[in-house]
C-alpha cells in the first residue's frame, strides 16, 4: 500500500511517500491508514535484541563451547524472554488502557531473579506459578514507564565507507525531535507497468528513454526519484529493465545514485549528514583511539590497537592479530 505522511515538529514539517508491504489483506479488519500509522513502531524489535544481549546476559558471551550447547543456551534465553514478555502483556491487560510498552523489562527480570535467588515458595510448588506472576506483575505495575513520545530524526549511516554516507536533506531533523502532528493519507494503487519494454534503439536521440530521464531529473534537481516512479512516468518500460538502465547510467556518471534505488540529477548539491551519535555500550571502556598501544576492554576481551591493526587477547591470555 502507498501512503503520504506529513510529520510536524517544532513549527516545521516534511512530507514523504512510503510503501508498506503486508500480508494483512483484510481491509475491514486492518484498514490501510491504521497499518501505516503503526508502522513507525516496527523498530521496537531492536528492544528485544537489547534485552537478550544486555539486560538478560549483561553483555556476557555464551558459556558453551560447542554448537549443541550454544543452541541449548539460546533456547533457554528465548524461553525466559518470552515468559517474561507474556507476564508483562497480561499485567498490562489487567489494567485497561495501559500500553505494554510502559512495562519495564528490567523490573520484570530483576523481580524474577530475586524470586529464584531467595527460593520463594519452594515448599509449596502448587502455588509457585500464581505467586510468581503476582509478584512480578505487582512490581511492574508499580514502576510503569512514562508514555512513549513519538519522535522523528533523520537516518544516519554509521559506516564511514558506505556508498550512501552522504545523503540529500529530506526534511527530517538531524537530532531527535518530538512529533506534534502526524497526518497519514492512503494513496490509490499505481497503475501496472508493462510486461515488455519498448525498444527505443531506433528512436531519435532526443526522444530516447535516457534523454527523457535526464530531462526529468534536470527539471527537478532537488528531488530524489525512485526507480518505480521513473518507470511509471515513462510508461513504456518494465521495472527490472529500469533498474538495470538506471544503474548503468549511474556508473557512467550521467545520473547520481543517492540511495538504494533512488536517483537524482548529477547537478544536485550533496549535503552530507553529521556523524551519527553512537552511544557507549555497557562494559566498553576506552582511551582516545589512534595512538599505538591504546587498550580497549570489551566485556572479557582486551584489545590493543596499533594503527589499523588490532590484537585481541582472550581470557586465556593468548593474543590474536585481527586487521582493523
Amino acid at each position: 500500500m502507498e501512503a503520504q505522511i506529513t510529520v510536524a515538529y517544532d513549527d516545521c514539517s516534511f512530507t514523504n511517500s512510503y510503501r508498506l508491504v503486508t500480508t494483512l489483506t483484510d481491509a475491514r479488519r486492518y484498514p490501510a491508514p491504521a497499518l501505516v500509522t503503526l508502522h513507525h513502531q516496527h523498530w521496537e524489535h531492536e528492544s528485544a535484541y537489547f534485552a537478550l544481549r544486555h539486560t538478560i546476559t549483561d553483555g556476557r558471551v555464551l558459556r558453551s563451547g560447542d554448537p549443541v550447547g550454544v543452541e541449548q543456551e539460546m533456547w533457554a534465553l528465548l524461553a525466559l524472554y518470552q515468559a517474561l514478555r507474556t507476564v508483562m502483556v497480561e499485567v498490562a491487560e489487567s489494567r485497561p488502557g495501559t500500553d505494554p510498552d510502559r512495562c519495564g523489562f528490567t523490573t520484570a527480570i530483576q523481580t524474577a531473579r530475586d524470586l529464584v535467588v531467595q527460593a520463594a515458595d519452594v515448599i509449596k510448588p502448587g502455588a509457585l506459578g500464581d505467586r510468581t506472576t503476582g509478584v512480578i506483575g505487582n512490581r511492574v505495575l508499580a514502576g510503569l514507564l512514562p508514555h512513549r513520545r513519538p519522535r522523528v530524526s533523520t537516518r544516519k549511516v554509521r559506516s564511514p565507507v558506505s556508498r550512501y554516507a552522504e545523503r540529500q536533506d529530506d526534511g527530517r531533523p538531524d537530532t531527535s525531535r518530538l512529533v506534534t502532528d502526524l497526518d497519514v493519507t492512503a494513496l490509490e494503487p499505481d497503475p501496472d507497468l508493462p510486461s515488455v519494454s519498448h525498444d527505443d534503439r531506433h528512436t531519435p536521440a532526443a526522444d530516447r528513454r535516457r534523454q527523457r530521464v535526464l530531462d526529468l531529473l534536470h527539471a527537478q534537481p532537488d528531488r530524489q526519484w525512485h526507480t518505480r516512479d521513473l518507470a511509471l512516468h515513462l510508461g513504456d518500460i518494465t521495472l527490472s529493465t529500469m533498474y538495470r538502465q538506471l544503474d548503468r547510467w549511474a556508473v557512467n556518471g550521467l545520473i547520481a545514485k543517492t540511495g538504494p534505488a533512488t536517483y537524482s540529477s548529477p547537478r544536485t548539491r550533496s549535503i552530507p549528514l553529521p556523524p551519527a551519535e553512537i552511544r557507549s555500550l555497557p562494559g566498553l571502556e576506552s582511551r582516545p583511539p589512534g595512538r599505538p598501544g591504546t587498550l580497549l576492554r570489551i566485556g572479557g576481551i582486551a584489545t590493543e590497537a596499533h594503527g589499523r591493526t588490532f590484537r585481541l587477547r582472550c581470557r586465556c591470555g593468548a593474543w590474536t592479530r585481527r586487521p582493523g
